[in-house]
C-alpha cells in the first residue's frame, strides 16, 4: 500500500464549487481506497491504495467527482515520498517564517524557468519564488491575499496547460505528516 494525498483545486473557497469533506471521504472509500481522511475544508484528502499511479488515481478521482457532483474538479495526486521531498527541499527558511508567508503551488507536470522568462522578478521584491520538482515555492511576506506576485503567477498565460493548486506552508507540512502515518 502506498499513501497518497489528493489535492483538489478551487473548491470550497466561495461560489458554487462546494465539495463537502464527508462526501469526499465517502467517495474515496467507495473507490476502494483505505485509510481515508481529509484535512481542512479546502480539498485535501489522504488515502492508501495498492493499485494505480499518481496520474491514474487522479483521473479516477476526477471522474468519480464529476459523476457525483456534476462539475469537473482538477485533482492532483502525490505520494508521501514526493510530498516529503517538497517539504524538505524548500529553498526558503521555512522554520523562520509564518505559514501564511510561504506557499507551494503543486503543478501537474514539471515547469521550467522558461515559462517565467518575461517576468521582472525584481518588480515584486521582497516577494519571490523558486521552482522545485513539479512545484513552485512562493515567499509572500504579507500573505497570499495581498501578494501581487501570486496574482501574476496565477495568470492563465503562465499556468496554461497545467493543473496548479496552492497550499500554505502549514498545510504542506501537515499533508506530508498525514501521508507518513496513513491519515
Amino acid at each position: 500500500m502506498t499513501t497518497y494525498a489528493a489535492l483538489l483545486r478551487g473548491i470550497n473557497v466561495g461560489g458554487s464549487r462546494k465539495v463537502p469533506m464527508g462526501d469526499l471521504r465517502t467517495l474515496l472509500t467507495g473507490l476502494g481506497y483505505d485509510a481515508v481522511a481529509t484535512y481542512l475544508q479546502s480539498g485535501n484528502a489522504v488515502f492508501a491504495s495498492d493499485h494505480g499511479d499518481e496520474d491514474s488515481l487522479a483521473a479516477e478521482i476526477t471522474a468519480a467527482l464529476q459523476k457525483q457532483i456534476g462539475f469537473t474538479v482538477d485533482v492532483l495526486v502525490r505520494d508521501h515520498a514526493y510530498l516529503e521531498a517538497v517539504r524538505a527541499h524548500c529553498p526558503f527558511p521555512a522554520d523562520e517564517l509564518e505559514g501564511k508567508q510561504l506557499h507551494v503551488t503543486y503543478f501537474s507536470e514539471q515547469v521550467t524557468e522558461d515559462r517565467f522568462a518575461g517576468l521582472d522578478r525584481s518588480a515584486f521584491l521582497p516577494e519571490e519564488f523558486r521552482l522545485g520538482d513539479r512545484a513552485l515555492y512562493l515567499y509572500a511576506p504579507d500573505g497570499l491575499g495581498r501578494s501581487k506576485l501570486a496574482e501574476v503567477l496565477a495568470k492563465p498565460r503562465l499556468v496554461k496547460g497545467l493543473i496548479a493548486t496552492t497550499r500554505n506552508w502549514n498545510t504542506v507540512v501537515k499533508i506530508a505528516e498525514l501521508t507518513s502515518t496513513g491519515g
